[in-house]
């Protein structure tokens, strides 16, 4: 029997029906990332499974017991199923050691020194137990969403939901969220994990749930879910948050924004710095060095650039293309940009990628 089934789980508000008819199972010892776009249900399916919302209908069995029935203990319940928000809800007015002594004191009725033993060896596994006795307002995102994670595992809960973990983190902390979620994945905990970090749901999961519309479309291991997904939507959803898009028209466009959306994109694929720094080079050269020079050059006010950058599985190459349909209509040809190119920037290029290429009048070029 499989630690939890969903059979026919709907949840409807006023003006809107999150999850229309949701069936699922999660066996024990199973990582389940579940993707989709944002306003698809995801989250609420995760706050109807431990009953933080109440479902329209349908069932929830957990261990073979209905948490939907009348009369459930909920407390009992919340017990073998802790959770950890994206917004860390920790007590500010608590030290971090207080913030996860709480639950085993109160529900559980351990005492205070064998709660705060606890509480150290759960911080020793996040890494965190030179910060018991600061302060949440003392820590950094990162390190606050690591408190959470060891507060939720304070219980000792049979399974632990993940509502978007890293969603409010800045891209440099995300990482050191994500490993220690991998380190519980592999100790066998069953998880459940709302995300949009790509990289985590292909390597750290059992299986990939992927939502849309209120109900789950696709549930597979990650290879199938990423390589050979079987419904269109699944297919189009992975190579859309796979890939950064941005479009300049202007000769002094704003290179600050546009390299922090790089810079965004590449920590939210879970990049290596070499290859995150390899993609950040090459499109500041080819933009900065080779095509704003020449619209200025030119006097093309609207340059009309556009941008696509895809990561290849794995992580290991990106392609890059570049639109540049408006110099063509300003009669400004490959041959002339290419003639154009600093000396110095095409030598970094061909050091990074495997040269550039055109087909009409779209740049290609391959980083890695």
């Amino acid at each position: 029997m499989s630690l939890i089934e969903v059979k026919h789980l709907r949840k409807e508000y006023p003006n809107i029906t999150p999850l229309k008819d949701v069936n699922a199972y999660v066996d024990r010892g199973e990582v389940i990332s579940i993707i989709g776009p944002s306003g698809t249900g995801k989250s609420t399916f995760l706050r109807c499974l431990n009953r933080l919302e109440d479902p329209t209908s349908g069932q929830i069995l957990v261990d073979g017991q209905d948490v939907c029935a009348p009369g459930v203990d909920l407390d009992l319940m919340r017990r073998k199923m802790g959770m950890v928000f994206q917004s860390f809800n920790l007590f500010d007015h608590l030290l971090v050691a207080e913030n996860i002594m709480l639950g085993p004191t109160r529900l559980l009725g351990m005492g205070k020194q064998e709660a705060y033993d606890r509480a150290l060896e759960l911080l020793k596994q996040v890494g965190l137990k030179d910060k018991a006795l600061n302060y949440p307002s003392e820590l950094s995102g990162g390190q606050k969403q690591r408190v959470a994670i060891a507060r939720g595992l304070a219980m000792d809960p049979d399974i632990l939901l993940f509502d978007e973990p890293t969603s409010a983190l800045d891209p440099s902390m995300v990482s050191e969220v994500l490993s220690v979620m991998k380190v519980l994945a592999s100790r066998g905990l069953t998880m459940l994990v709302v995300t949009h970090e790509m990289r985590f749901a292909r390597e750290a999961s059992s299986r990939v749930f992927y939502m849309d519309r209120g109900e789950l479309w696709e549930a597979g291991p990650p290879e199938q879910i990423f390589e050979h997904p079987q419904r269109k939507e699944t297919y189009d959803f992975i190579f859309r948050v796979r890939s950064w898009k941005w479009e300049i028209h202007d000769v002094d466009p704003d290179f600050f924004a546009m390299m922090g959306s790089l810079e965004s994109f590449c920590a939210r694929q879970f990049l290596g710095n070499r290859a995150a720094n390899a993609c950040q080079m090459v499109v500041e050269e080819i933009v900065s060095q080779q095509l704003i020079p020449v619209a200025r050059e030119r006097g093309l006010a609207d340059p009309g650039l556009k941008l696509s950058l895809s990561i290849a599985e794995g992580g290991n190459t990106a392609q890059l293309e570049v639109d540049c349909d408006a110099f063509a209509a300003a009669g400004i040809s490959a041959e002339y940009v290419l003639d154009h190119a600093d000396a110095i920037s095409v030598v970094m290029l061909e050091s990074t990628t495997s040269g550039h290429t055109w087909e009409g009048n779209v740049l290609h070029c391959t980083i890695g």
